[in-house]
């Protein structure tokens, strides 16, 4: 990433949001009720989004040549849409 404000600032952002789900995650795995596991993996499904977004932004703006940084958008896209599907999948097993 550039060393700009905004760069950095991005970089911070990256860095939260993409290291939070699997903390989030494990969390869930923990949960207490279905509730409680629907509602961690929710938590998850938006710190991918978000994450999503901030290398959306980092394409979009040419911070990084997108050939560096379109496979993880497009990993982070997938993960994305497996936690969206595992939320659904417990919905529907759950009394939620």
């Amino acid at each position: 990433m550039p060393n700009t404000i905004s760069g950095n600032a991005i970089s911070k952002q990256i860095v939260r949001s993409g290291t939070s789900p699997a903390a989030n995650y494990r969390a869930a795995c923990l949960a207490k009720s279905d509730k409680d596991f629907i509602n961690k993996l929710k938590m998850v499904e938006e710190e991918i989004d978000e994450t999503n977004h901030w290398l959306s932004i980092i394409i979009d703006s040419g911070m990084l040549p997108k050939n560096r940084v379109q496979d993880l958008y497009d990993e982070s896209l997938e993960l994305g849409k497996i936690v969206t599907k595992s939320i659904t999948t417990a919905k529907s097993r759950a009394d939620v």
